[in-house]
């Protein structure tokens, strides 16, 4: 199997499984809302029941071959953004997610297009001019979080830290909503409800020290 990130995405957005399926570790039956685990050597994600989740919490469980994808939310009220920002990501829609990929030892970033998911070339400077740099990618663990950005037009860029298997479920929703050039009706449908639920569910970090934390974040692209 590909290592590139193109192959992990493959992996990762594969048609949700039937009903009634099982732990892929151990076999015992799973609820439709459970969690997962990214197998590190073959760059795809696992079903797994809470034990078999816990058990891969633990660091070096498993010889590092299983993580468990935390279920933490998180957003940074200083965060900021300005259109010269977004354009240094070379990103051209208002929509992209981020991780570090372990195997590869360098980041891996997706954005939605009329062909699915795109991989965007991002050089490892401006990645650390732009976000690099930011509290949520000090945080971000490798392999099993993502940083997902979103800009719209007239309102402030938002970057929030998200599991991984979140961020793909975002990959999956667009490739079976989207229609045409910018999507249509349903798929913006379909991203919005996603996007609420996220905030819903996304704990800010505290304001940071000399900052002010009612400050708005920069024009988005």
């Amino acid at each position: 199997m590909s290592g590139s990130p193109a192959g992990v995405l493959a992996q990762f957005t594969r048609r949700p499984p039937p009903p009634g399926e099982r732990c892929e570790l151990c076999g015992e039956p799973l609820p439709e809302e459970h969690r997962h685990l990214v197998d590190t050597t073959r760059r795809s994600l696992k079903c797994s029941c809470p034990p078999c989740h816990l058990l891969f919490t633990r660091p070096g469980a498993g010889q590092g071959r299983f993580r468990a994808v935390p279920d933490r939310y998180l957003t940074d009220p200083d965060f900021a953004l300005d259109g010269d920002g977004w354009n240094g990501l070379q990103i051209p829609v208002g929509l992209a997610f981020f991780f570090r990929n372990s195997a590869l030892s360098r980041l891996a970033a997706f954005y939605p297009s009329p062909a699915g998911a795109t991989e965007s070339e991002l050089d490892p400077a401006t990645w650390d001019a732009v976000i690099g740099s930011t509290r949520l990618a000090g945080l971000l663990e490798d392999d099993v979080e993502a940083l997902l950005l979103h800009a719209e037009r007239d309102r402030p860029a938002t970057c929030t830290l998200v599991p991984i298997d979140v961020a793909y479920e975002l990959v999956g929703r667009m490739r079976l909503h989207w229609k045409g050039f910018d999507g249509g009706s349903e798929a913006r449908a379909a991203l919005a409800e996603f996007f609420d639920r996220v905030a819903s569910r996304a704990r800010p970090l505290p304001a940071a020290a000399g900052t002010d934390s009612t400050r708005t974040p920069g024009g988005t692209p």
